[in-house]
């Protein structure tokens, strides 16, 4: 009778514990259900008439890839925040009253190089005279490769060409769109495969860029020219700081105006936009060449990094003028985060820096 009801409590306790197991399975997956139904959908939409693809965020813009061939390179313009900020410049393509009209190459948040076999695609612009053309190189898109919305990513292929009608490099890239509460990810990875002998000879004019709204500069009191919101170019002697609060930090420590030619694994830029804290940082990567890369990061709206800029960021102590032979490839790798609501303290992004440079 004993071992009866033994065996009859053992049934009892095994089919209550594999019930048990069931309901905590089934909620585990109901739990990843619901986070996977709340994660933010990203969206592509092909706007082939404008030469643009639209990238939103759970409905709400984010920034788009554009190759209309209006600046002589793709880029992300503009760039948002989850709140709706705008975080790059508008000149030349939709000028904002009060925005600066220098640099007309400065457009949205682009890839290129100042010297590259003698030609330069940085500078490379609408306002270069026909006369001067045969200096300069041109990026020009080919095609899109692949959309993935479920991942956020995007694929796309360009060629950096020549005057004369060659083929240097091809480039791949995939974008990797994100939002994880108030910060939106923007990371990028391209491959340059090298269709000639191809040189990067040191300069300071590169590589990964972003020209910055008005409210993210540093406060100057330089001269500038300014635009109105027709675009009417105005110079004034002493620079109107008004709404103006940017500031830079470096991982290092460096802060302000002295970031500029300081090597750092990232660097964050953030200012006031509308009362609300708005941020940009960048991250390196180490698999990138000269990591950690120097920075080109200007008080006036230029944030950049220049990983082959090494001998006029050391002031000669350092040389790289690196080259890709025919055939040979380099990759290059960013995360941009874009944070708005609160300051991004460093510990977040040394954190975001970690997670980035896992793979």
């Amino acid at each position: 009778m004993q071992k009866k009801i033994s065996l009859c409590f053992l049934l009892t306790a095994f089919v209550l514990f594999s019930c048990k197991e069931k309901k905590n399975e089934a909620a585990v997956e109901n739990q990843a259900s619901t986070e996977m139904e709340q994660s933010p959908k990203i969206t592509f939409t092909n706007d082939e008439a404008n030469k643009k693809v639209v990238v939103k965020i759970d409905g709400q813009p984010f920034t788009s890839y554009v190759y209309d061939g209006q600046t002589p390179k793709p880029i992300l313009y503009p760039i948002l925040t989850k709140s709706g900020k705008i975080v790059t410049r508008g000149f030349p393509f939709a000028p904002r009253p009060n925005e600066r009209v220098d640099h007309p190459h400065h457009a949205g948040y682009w890839l290129n190089y100042g010297d590259v076999n003698g030609l330069d695609f940085w500078n490379n612009s609408y306002a270069i005279p026909a006369a001067e053309k045969h200096k300069y190189g041109t990026i020009y898109h080919q095609e899109i490769v692949a959309e993935d919305e479920a991942k956020g990513t995007l694929s796309v292929k360009a060629m950096w060409r020549s005057p004369d009608g060659t083929d240097l490099l091809e480039e791949n890239t995939e974008f990797t769109f994100s939002e994880v509460g108030d910060t939106r990810y923007i990371d990028r990875v391209t491959t340059l495969n090298a269709l000639e002998d191809v040189s990067f000879k040191d300069n300071k004019e590169g590589m990964i860029g972003i020209r910055v709204a008005r409210e993210l500069e540093l406060p100057s009191d330089k001269p500038a020219i300014y635009t109105d919101s027709e675009g009417n170019e105005t110079t004034v002697e002493s620079a109107n700081n008004d709404g103006v609060s940017g500031d830079y930090l470096g991982s290092e420590g460096a802060t302000g105006e002295s970031v500029w030619g300081t090597r750092n694994k990232w660097v964050k830029l953030e200012g006031n936009i509308a009362d609300e804290v708005v941020s940009i940082t960048l991250i390196d990567h180490p698999k990138n060449v000269g990591y950690p890369t120097y920075w080109h990061a200007r008080g006036y709206g230029l944030f950049a990094a220049n990983p082959l800029g090494q001998a006029i960021f050391s002031e000669g102590k350092e040389i790289l003028d690196f080259k890709l032979q025919k055939s040979e490839s380099v990759t290059f790798r960013y995360r941009m985060m874009i944070h708005n609501g609160s300051e991004l303290s460093k510990a977040i992004i040394d954190g975001a820096f970690e997670d980035f440079n896992k793979n």
